[in-house]
């Protein structure tokens, strides 16, 4: 298994016991697949950890490796759907490292647009929005939530897609949970090894990006850096075509990790509404002009005059493309045909690194 990681896919399904030194197995392998029901997925059993049984907490249950332990991609109800999953799957990825024959043909409007999306900032919705026919595979959907990694087509290609969510629209289109827009160590670490995955794979990856700094928290802070670190190691270490859209906010080194222009992104779009720096407006304000707004009268309206002035000197998506950030601001509602556009510019992209043993992030 080691010496066919990245030489191709590996895939493990787990309807029955799957217990002991042989839970390694589909540790090793890129994606694991679960029925919710019948399968058991463990190194310890539930009651041999300290202070647990299995009453308090199964922690070889498919909804405790899928949610808290993030090592199922995929849970299914049956052996069939899971068997189904799987045989979607395959169709989406190449046979190896080197096929570069893993396309199909797309019968979709490749200038198909959606003004609906200028008001969404479901980033699941929008990527099975611009995806061809729709067609949307999540990876891992049930843990860290807040970063979606998934596989779509574009104009048949396959392509990895990450992205920040920070809301959750329901069948009806209205939304149902919302999240701090913020990275996490789980969601970090999720997207940095379905990054590494495209990239062994010649995969390009799409980034969509809505994030305004760190999950901040005492137990987040033992892990957060060293997670993040390793995000920004596999977006810059990857050198398959890369394409990032703002879609909404995209603050300090959090946007930095997130595939960013500074660690190689071959392409940069925002949309309109965007905000592109180092800190929230409002925020930053009170931070520059703390004394001014101490002996301010009305300092409400200083704070808002401010605010205003600073996004758009500082935030707006306009002063991100003069700095060479942004390479173009696109309406919302054409992303699909300008992210195609983007991916078949960078198709015969070749990029030559340093020669070495291996990283050591």
């Amino acid at each position: 298994q080691t010496m066919a990681s990245g030489v191709i896919p590996q895939i493990t399904a787990i309807f029955g016991t799957c217990g002991g030194g042989v839970a390694m197995i589909p540790a090793l392998t890129d994606f694991t697949f679960m029925t919710r029901e019948g399968a058991r997925l463990f190194v310890n059993t539930p009651n041999a950890l300290e202070h647990n049984d299995v009453s308090k907490c199964d922690t070889s249950s498919c909804q405790y490796q899928s949610v808290q332990a993030g090592t199922v991609d995929y849970a299914g109800e049956s052996e069939e759907d899971v068997l189904s999953k799987i045989r979607m799957l395959i169709s989406l990825l190449p046979a190896n490292c080197d096929d570069e024959s893993s396309y199909a043909d797309c019968n979709d409007d490749l200038n198909r647009e959606d003004p609906a999306l200028e008001n969404v900032k479901d980033t699941a919705y929008i990527l099975r929005d611009i995806a061809d026919n729709y067609q949307y595979f999540e990876l891992k959907p049930d843990y860290a939530p807040e970063m979606v990694t998934a596989l779509i087509r574009l104009n048949g290609m396959t392509v990895g897609a990450v992205a920040n969510r920070s809301e959750f629209l329901g069948e009806d289109g209205t939304v149902e949970k919302t999240v701090d827009a913020v990275l996490t160590t789980d969601g970090a670490g999720k997207a940095a090894d379905f990054v590494r995955f495209c990239d062994a794979f010649s995969i390009p990856v799409l980034t969509l990006v809505n994030v305004e700094g760190y999950k901040a928290t005492v137990e987040e802070e033992k892990t957060i850096a060293k997670a993040c670190a390793r995000l920004t190691c596999a977006y810059a270490d990857a050198t398959v075509p890369k394409v990032t859209v703002v879609i909404d906010k995209a603050f300090g080194s959090a946007y930095l990790a997130m595939n960013s222009r500074h660690i190689g992104a071959d392409m940069v779009y925002a949309y309109p509404k965007a905000q592109i720096g180092m800190m929230n407006a409002a925020s930053a304000v009170k931070i520059m002009y703390a004394d001014e707004i101490k002996a301010s009268d009305k300092a409400q309206t200083l704070i808002a005059e401010k605010t205003a002035e600073y996004e758009k000197i500082q935030n707006s998506p306009v002063s991100a493309a003069a700095r060479g950030y942004v390479d173009d601001i696109i309406e919302p509602a054409a992303t699909r045909k300008r992210v195609i556009a983007a991916f078949e510019m960078l198709y015969t992209k070749r990029e030559d690194r340093p020669d070495k043993k291996h990283g050591t992030i």
